[in-house]
């Protein structure tokens, strides 16, 4: 089943949840500013992150904690657990797989360009 093109632009996010995560615990809404002021092309929504912190809680890669001890609402904060490290080598192997098919496309483009037409119609038979 073909993906949105919404879900390959997010398909990563719980990687990053993950590497994030590894520096330091961070409750949802410190996750999600972090994540728009450092990635530069990646900026989930709230729903995204909180649904992929979930999926990661499920699975056993991340754990939460409440702190209710200061002023203002709780915050959930949420921690790199044993599993999130396994998964996080797994996502590291995943990337660099895909880094070298994108370097392969980007290498065999940029030969291809020099044999590409620079007028469209130039493609076509003449009679």
């Amino acid at each position: 089943m073909a993906r949105s093109r919404k879900g390959q632009t997010y398909r990563h996010v719980p990687a990053f949840i993950l590497l994030f995560l590894a520096r330091e615990d961070l409750y949802g809404g410190a996750l999600l500013n972090r994540m728009h002021k450092e990635l530069p092309g990646l900026h989930p929504d709230g729903a995204v992150v909180y649904r992929s912190l979930q999926e990661l809680e499920e699975e056993g890669a991340v754990t939460s904690y409440w702190e209710t001890d200061v002023t203002g609402p709780a915050r959930k904060w949420y921690r790199i657990e044993a599993r999130g490290w396994e998964r996080l080598a797994e996502c590291q192997t995943d990337i660099e797989m895909r880094m070298r098919n994108f370097t392969y496309f980007l290498e065999t483009y940029g030969k291809l360009s020099v044999l590409r037409p620079q007028n469209p119609d130039e493609t076509e038979e003449k009679p």
